[in-house]
């Protein structure tokens, strides 16, 4: 593999693009999320766009494999989208790997970000790709009542900046 590539840094303004390689968004909002996980971006300067089929849901949970190509592919393709934040995990994102194209992901580098299942996309990434990515917090990560202030902290340090950081557990943690 040739040398990594890190993505630029969010800054304020930026547009951060949500797309759903696994479960869909309708499956996780709870009353009035959205407009929680969306104030809490703009309080990070930072402006949210939806995939065209965050919100499909099939049998499985999630949209078809060519709706989530198709959102991913559209956000690393949109020179408007800075970042890309996965909605939420689940255990289907690996069924996107044959059919990504990894010369688009690799000519427009930009911050993605998600864990659990998207772990699959992410090392794909990186092998295919050499671009680096972040196991950090979901979209629906933003929507939590309690205990986000760490997670805010680090994802701040991690993609709102050019800084190095040390990388330190926490000093609690919940398992809500």
């Amino acid at each position: 593999m040739d040398s990594m590539v890190r993505p630029a840094a969010l800054r304020r303004g930026d547009e951060v693009r949500v797309v759903a390689p696994a479960r869909s968004r309708t499956l996780v909002l709870e009353h009035d999320q959205t407009s929680l996980i969306e104030r809490r971006f703009a309080d990070l300067g930072l402006r949210l766009t939806y995939g065209d089929h965050v919100d499909e849901i099939d049998d499985f949970n999630s949209s078809s494999i060519a709706s989530r190509v198709d959102d991913l592919h559209a956000a690393f393709a949109d020179p408007a989208v800075r970042g890309i934040l996965t909605v939420i995990g689940g255990f289907n994102s690996n069924e996107l790997l044959p059919y990504l194209d990894w010369e688009l992901i690799a000519r427009n580098p930009k911050v993605f970000c998600g864990y659990s299942d998207i772990t699959a996309l992410q090392n794909a990434i990186l092998a295919r790709a050499a671009l680096i990515t972040y196991t950090g917090p979901h979209w629906s990560t933003f929507g939590m009542r309690d205990h986000l202030e760490q997670t805010l902290a680090w994802f701040r340090e991690a993609v709102l900046s050019d800084d190095a950081y040390e990388v330190a557990p926490a000093s609690y943690w919940t398992d809500d």
